[in-house]
């Protein structure tokens, strides 16, 4: 099972991170050159971690941990992690993290939430590292009814304070899920959804751009404003969200640049339900939006294809990839095929 819950970005570190991360910690130790065999400096930093914590030292034992779990040596990250879980609040977030995807452990939810809660309770200053990722966390895990039963009121209630009112010490992935939450049909308020995607945006989220971008573009919880639309699309897509390129293409297609929608949705329509996966890992943006960018480039590129606006007419090319576009998201064509019904497109 894949995990939905969010890792936390100080401690979720790849092993040649972790081990430069150990280097700045001990400023006693060098554990060689970065460029040397990963395999060499990784057997090194567990000989020095193990030296550490044999002598008491309880960060050493976290770190020794971590490595373990990034080296995915996970029977040996969970006994560790399981022994100071009491006195350690990352270590209980990684132990909560583990029994959510049964990494080293058996899979259990009702375990992951309770390990969350404790930690998202903590008043340990060494929590406060992971301490909005739990939060974020367990809003999800509300939301989805993962080891508790579902409910928006709680998914809404800890999104909220993970949020920290928008400040960029909060949860930026629990900013850009109050947009997505207060945009659903089941919680609608399209003026806080346009403050939370704004407050996400300002730090540095990048699906929260695209949805910005949207907004402005149909005047969803704020006043139509093109010149913003495109510029919020436009950066967006230039940085990865396949969401936004979809609606940049269709603005240009409405303003009969049809070169560049062409072009732009040709180069999005390479992509597959195959990709979707590492796409969303790269830009850590849904893998439901980034389906619906990519229907929607196929759908526009299929058109321009159709009707020879931008590009060449090819009738065949132009089935091909109506077709895929529909195999791909087939709400998503259905909504465009109305606009072609009724000539809006």
């Amino acid at each position: 099972m894949e995990s939905d819950f969010e890792t936390n970005s100080r401690e979720n570190l790849k092993s040649g991170r972790l081990i430069n991360a150990i280097s700045n910690v001990y400023g006693d130790v060098t554990l060689g050159d970065t460029a040397a065999d990963s395999g060499t400096l990784v057997g090194k930093a567990e000989i020095f971690l193990k030296s550490r914590a044999d002598r008491g030292d309880e960060q050493a034992v976290f770190l020794l941990g971590q490595l373990y779990y990034e080296e995915c040596q996970y029977a040996k990250a969970e006994e560790i992690f399981d022994s100071i879980k009491d006195t350690d609040s990352k270590a209980l977030y990684q132990l909560a993290v583990m029994h959510f995807d049964g990494l080293g452990t058996s899979v259990d939810l009702s375990k992951a939430v309770e390990y969350m809660k404790r930690v998202a309770s903590s008043n340990d200053p060494e929590a406060t590292s992971v301490k909005q990722c739990a939060l974020f966390n367990l809003g999800a895990a509300y939301l989805e009814g993962y080891g508790v039963r579902p409910s928006r009121e709680e998914a809404e209630r800890y999104w909220l304070l993970a949020a920290e009112d928008g400040s960029p010490s909060g949860s930026v992935k629990a900013q850009s899920s109050l947009g997505l939450f207060y945009s659903h049909p089941d919680t609608p308020d399209l003026k806080k959804a346009f403050f939370w995607h704004s407050e996400a945006c300002g730090n540095g989220s990048l699906e929260s751009q695209g949805a910005l971008g949207v907004m402005y573009l149909y005047g969803l919880g704020i006043q139509k404003d093109h010149q913003s639309a495109l510029l919020c699309l436009k950066e967006a897509s230039e940085r990865g969200n396949v969401y936004a390129t979809g609606h940049l293409v269709a603005f240009y297609y409405s303003r009969k640049l049809y070169s560049n929608a062409t072009a732009l949705a040709k180069r999005i329509s390479e992509y597959g339900a195959e990709d979707i996966g590492a796409i969303a890992r790269n830009t850590e943006c849904l893998p439901e939006y980034i389906s619906k960018g990519i229907a929607m480039a196929m759908f526009y590129y299929a058109r321009c294809l159709q009707l020879g606006k931008g590009a060449q007419q090819d009738m065949e090319e132009a089935k091909r990839y109506f077709s895929k576009a529909a195999q791909l998201n087939h709400e998503v064509c259905k909504e465009l095929q109305t606009d072609v019904t009724y000539e809006r497109m």
